[in-house]
């Protein structure tokens, strides 16, 4: 059995010419929304709190996704990450995300 072509993203459907790519360094977080229970985050507080470190509040329990990706620009890179946060690596329903690019002194962001 064969299995059917996956179409590119919509963002890559035009590839650019030929050796404009270049290679990006993201850094994309993931967490809980506020509000939302984090039972992660409840049952760290706790076993800190038996281990004697009092005073802990809200602690919430995250991700963080380190990705390299080939892109034509510094903005592409990051929304090409953004879009890999909408479509996989954050549930948009309960998790928020930041996109950093790490290239460069400056990190350039993309948070959503």
């Amino acid at each position: 059995m064969t299995r059917p072509r996956r179409l590119p993203a919509p963002c890559c459907n035009q590839p650019p010419e030929e050796g404009t790519l270049k290679r990006y360094h993201l850094e994309v977080r993931v967490k809980p929304r506020p509000g939302l229970l984090d039972p992660q985050g409840r049952a760290i507080q706790h076993a800190l709190d038996s281990l004697g470190f009092a005073g802990t509040e809200d602690i919430r329990v995250g991700k963080v996704i380190d990705l390299a990706l080939m892109a034509g620009s510094p903005d592409a890179a990051v929304e090409l990450g953004r879009e890999m946060c909408r479509k996989l690596l954050a549930n948009p329903v309960t998790e928020d995300f930041q996109v950093t690019l790490m290239n460069g002194a400056r990190p350039v962001e993309g948070a959503e």
